[in-house]
């Protein structure tokens, strides 16, 4: 059976991730900080697992690790963030920028099992396109995930898995809003198959839900 992770999964594209990956047969990982009241995502059949997990705390992702550390993970897709509204600069970084690279170093190992893929939500929002000026504290803290992403690919290339980031085009979510143009059940599928269709060639990039390029 294969596998999947999904970091932030209690709401929007990442429960639709674990709905679909679940329906299509796999045994799907999927984190919330509030285990105990799920939500929609309790309601999900198939084989989930729960897990508890606010990414901005190191002994729960240790603990997530420990939780992995006998799986073989296929597709690991880190899904968790925040906007810049009401939330500090600060803490905006630490959740969009700092926390999924950390969160996907601790379970490396069992992704590198099953030489799986890796693929963290970043956003158009987050393309500099040659541009060094502020795109607001959101587009920055996306521009600094793509940054420290592209600054370790390759050292992740050699564990024999295939990163990316990804932009989950304009979604109907609570994020981004009622008149955004992409549902949720569309994005999460596009991104199931841009992931489905990963080859080593793609390691590194930056790709659309659609599996274009898209700029840095």
């Amino acid at each position: 059976m294969p596998t999947a992770t999904v970091i932030g999964a209690s709401r929007g594209i990442g429960l639709e991730l674990v709905r679909q990956y679940a329906a299509a047969g796999w045994r799907v990982h999927a984190t919330t900080r509030t285990p105990d009241a799920p939500g929609a995502l309790g309601d999900v059949h198939g084989e989930v697992v729960l897990h508890a997990l606010d990414v901005r705390e190191k002994e729960q992702t240790a603990a997530l690790a420990r939780a992995l550390a006998g799986e073989s993970l296929h597709v690991l897709i880190h899904n968790a963030g925040i906007t810049d509204g009401g939330h500090s600069r600060a803490e905006v970084m630490r959740v969009n920028a700092q926390a999924p690279i950390a969160v996907v170093e601790a379970i490396l190992p069992a992704v590198a099992r099953a030489h799986g893929r890796i693929v963290l939500m970043s956003s158009q929002m987050g393309a500099r396109q040659g541009s060094r000026a502020s795109l607001g504290d959101y587009g920055d803290s996306k521009a600094a995930l793509n940054d420290a992403f592209r600054a370790r690919a390759a050292q992740w290339a050699t564990h024999g898995v295939i990163a990316i980031v990804i932009h989950p085009g304009w979604v109907r979510t609570d994020m981004g809003g009622r008149s955004a143009p992409v549902s949720v059940a569309d994005s999460a599928r596009g991104i199931r198959e841009v992931i489905a269709a990963l080859t080593p060639a793609r390691h590194g990039s930056f790709l659309t839900w659609r599996g274009e390029e898209h700029p840095w």
